[in-house]
C-alpha cells in the first residue's frame, strides 16, 4: 500500500457531490478506512436511495443546499465531483482553509494498485473537446485484441475508483479524461496521453479560453508520451510544449506521416513513431466504414474525425507495445456508440444521419466535413459558443445544400448563416411542440436531392426542448422513419 492509502486510515474525508463518481469515490475511501461525509445540494427521493445505500458502506450523507456549502467540521481532505467548478462555497471555503482538494481521478491514481509481478498499472489518457470516447472505446478493443486485461474507463462511464479497486487489478487502463477531472489532478501520470482537439468548451466552469487550454494541457505530466492532433493547431502545440520540458511527441496527422509520426498513406494508417524505421502499415482506412464508423450508408468513406480518433487510439496502442495486429482487429470490432454520426435510413435517394452528440461548433464542424452536400439541421442551446459560429459556418458553406433550424438560439446561427452563407436556403422553424422534429424532417426533405446527406449536427445543446442529446437524436430517427413509412 502507498503512504497515501496509509494516510487515510482516520482521515476524516468530504466527498463533494454525489453524482456519477461521488459514490463510488465515497466507497473506495470507507474501505481504505476513511471517515467519509458526503454532502449534496439535492435532497429527493433519487438522492436519498443513494444516501442510504453508502449509509450502510459507513458513510456519513448531507444532504441540501445549506449542507453544500459548508465544509463538514474537521475534515482534512476534500474529493470532490468533476462537475464542481473551483468557485463553488464548499471547495472555496476549503482553499481558503489550507485543506487540499482533489477530484475522483487523482484519488483513483494515487490508490492505484499493484500488479501480481510486482510492476505498476499503467493509465493510456485522452483528453479533447470532441471524440474522446470514440478514441477511448477505440483503445480498449486494441488492448483487449493483444491480450492485455484492460478497461475503458474514466469519462466514459465507468469510474475510476471502482477500477481500482478490482480484485483482479487491471493491467492497464485506457481512460478518458475530462477537463474538469483534469483541473483537479495533481500527479496523475500517464505512460502516455493525447489531446485530440481544443476549442472553446465549458467556458461557464474555467472562466477563460486559456484556463480550459491550460487544464487539458495537464494531462502531459513529466515522463509522459504526449501524443498530439497535428491538424489541430492547440493539441499540436500542446505536445510540442511537452516536448520542450524533456518529453517525447508523437503527432499523428491525417495525411502522410513524417518521421516519428502516425498518419494515412495508400489507403493505410501509418506507424512511423513507434514501428521500424520505414514505417509499419496497421489498419486499412476502410475498416473504419466496415466497423460502422462511416456515419453514412454503405460505401461512404469514414468521417475524417473518425479516422483522426483511430490514430489519436493506435498511437497510445502502440506506445503501450500493442502490435499492429491488435489495432487493425479493435478497430474492425468498433461499433461506434447511438447519436455519433449515425447513420439511420435512405429515403428517396437521401441519407438522414444523426449526430446529435455534435453539441458544441467544434464538433458540428468535424462533422459537416464528413459530407457533401448536405441538408444541416441545427440549433438548440448554444452555451456561450457563439464566437465560434462565424468558423463553423465558413467552413461548412460551400458544402451545404440548405438548413434547417429549430430551438431556443436558431436566430443566432441564422445570423451567422446570412453573413457567410447567404445564398444558402434556410428554414426556421418555430414550434417546440412534439411534434417538432417531423416539420424539421419534411423541411430539410423539402431541401434534399438525390445524393445528399440530411445530418442532425446541432453545435449546440437540447436542454431548450428534450431530456438530452440523446432524446433528441431519437426524435430525429423516429421522424425519419416516419416520412420513410409514408407517414
Amino acid at each position: 500500500m502507498s503512504d497515501f492509502g496509509r494516510s487515510l486510515a482516520g482521515l476524516p474525508v468530504c466527498v463533494a457531490g454525489l453524482g456519477v463518481s461521488g459514490p463510488p469515490a465515497a466507497r473506495l475511501l470507507a474501505a481504505r478506512g476513511a471517515v467519509v461525509t458526503a454532502v449534496d445540494s439535492r435532497d429527493d427521493p433519487g438522492i436519498r436511495a443513494v444516501a442510504a445505500e453508502l449509509a450502510a458502506s459507513g458513510v456519513r450523507v448531507l444532504l441540501g443546499p445549506d449542507r453544500a456549502r459548508a465544509v463538514p467540521e474537521g475534515t482534512r481532505l476534500v474529493v470532490t465531483s468533476p462537475g464542481w467548478p473551483p468557485t463553488a462555497p464548499l471547495l472555496a471555503a476549503a482553499a481558503r482553509e489550507g485543506i487540499e482538494i482533489m477530484g475522483d481521478v487523482e484519488l483513483a491514481w494515487r490508490l492505484r494498485p499493484r500488479l501480481a509481478g510486482g510492476g505498476e498499472q499503467a493509465w493510456l489518457a485522452v483528453t479533447g473537446t470532441n471524440g474522446k470516447t470514440t478514441t477511448v472505446r477505440m483503445l480498449g478493443l486494441m488492448l483487449a485484441a493483444a491480450g492485455r486485461h484492460a478497461i475503458a474507463a474514466g469519462n466514459v462511464g465507468t469510474s475510476l475508483a471502482d477500477v481500482i479497486s478490482e480484485p483482479v487489478p487491471y493491467e492497464v487502463v485506457a481512460a478518458e479524461l475530462s477537463s474538469f477531472q483534469l483541473h483537479w489532478s495533481s500527479t496523475v501520470t500517464p505512460l502516455a496521453a493525447a489531446v485530440l482537439n481544443v476549442a472553446a468548451h465549458h467556458l461557464d466552469w474555467h472562466g477563460t479560453m486559456e484556463a480550459y487550454a491550460a487544464d487539458k494541457a495537464r494531462i502531459f505530466a513529466p515522463g509522459t508520451i504526449a501524443v498530439g492532433n497535428a491538424d489541430d493547431d492547440r493539441a499540436a502545440r500542446m505536445a510540442e510544449q511537452a516536448a520542450a520540458a524533456g518529453g517525447r511527441t508523437v503527432l499523428f496527422r491525417l495525411s502522410e506521416p513524417g518521421p516519428g509520426e502516425l498518419g494515412v498513406a495508400g489507403g493505410f494508417l501509418v506507424d512511423r513513431a513507434f514501428g521500424a524505421p520505414g514505417g509499419e502499415r496497421l489498419a486499412q482506412v476502410a475498416v473504419l466504414a466496415r466497423a460502422g464508423a462511416g456515419g453514412a450508408s454503405p460505401g461512404r468513406p469514414p468521417a475524417p474525425h473518425n479516422v483522426a480518433n483511430a490514430l489519436a487510439a493506435a498511437a497510445l496502442a502502440r506506445a503501450y507495445g500493442v502490435p499492429a495486429g491488435a489495432v487493425a482487429a479493435g478497430l474492425a470490432g468498433f461499433r461506434p456508440d447511438p447519436h455519433r454520426i449515425s447513420f439511420v435510413a435512405s429515403v428517396g435517394g437521401v441519407d438522414y444521419v444523426d449526430d446529435s452528440k455534435a453539441t458544441n461548433p467544434h464538433a458540428a464542424t468535424a462533422s459537416l466535413a464528413a459530407f457533401d452536400p448536405v441538408v444541416w439541421i441545427a440549433g438548440g442551446q448554444l452555451k456561450g459558443a457563439e464566437g465560434d459560429l462565424d468558423g463553423l459556418v465558413q467552413a461548412a458553406a460551400k458544402r451545404l445544400r440548405g438548413v434547417v433550424l429549430l430551438g431556443a438560439d436558431r436566430g443566432k446561427l441564422a445570423a451567422a448563416l446570412a453573413r457567410h452563407a447567404p445564398d444558402v436556403p434556410v428554414v426556421e422553424i418555430t414550434s417546440t411542440d412534439t411534434g417538432t422534429m417531423d416539420e424539421v424532417i419534411a423541411a430539410a426533405a423539402g431541401l434534399a436531392g438525390p445524393g445528399d446527406t440530411v445530418l442532425l449536427a446541432p453545435a449546440a445543446q437540447s436542454f431548450d426542448m428534450f431530456r438530452d442529446y440523446p432524446a433528441r437524436g431519437e426524435a430525429f430517427a423516429d421522424a425519419v422513419r416516419r416520412l420513410a413509412a409514408g407517414r
